[in-house]
């Protein structure tokens, strides 16, 4: 083999690649490329641009569901850099930070509440 060129053998994927392909394969479980998962979180960001985006929310976005979830961690990594890039397009302001930053205590502290609920009146550690 010559140089650094490798050619994809599926069908759906047949593209050279030089460093970048335009339909890489993400998720071979469910055959989801990474173009789709950038779409996705895309989406998830229009509807509330300051959301914690996880797999699993971008799977559920999908109607698909992570089987082995060994992709995961690449995933992770897609959205980071498209929220990222997303937020670096949208120019965002000091005051929807400050909103962002009230909602997670906010959400912080309602988790909080309930996990004290969820506690028994008699249990103790032992």
């Amino acid at each position: 083999m010559t140089g650094n060129i490798f050619f994809c053998l599926i069908p759906e994927i047949q593209t050279v690649a030089h460093g970048r392909q335009d339909k890489m394969l993400v998720c071979s479980c469910n055959f989801i490329t990474e173009q789709e998962i950038i779409e996705t979180i895309d989406s998830l960001l229009d509807e509330d641009c300051w959301q914690l985006i996880v797999p699993a929310k971008v799977y559920h976005a999908m109607q698909k569901r992570g089987r082995c979830c060994g992709c995961f961690p690449n995933v992770v990594d897609i959205i980071i850099r498209t929220t990222e890039n997303y937020h670096a397009r949208r120019h965002s302001t000091d005051d929807e930070i400050f909103d962002f930053m009230t909602r997670l205590k906010q959400f912080h502290e309602e988790n909080r509440r309930a996990d004290l609920e969820r506690r028994q009146k008699g249990h103790r550690a032992a």
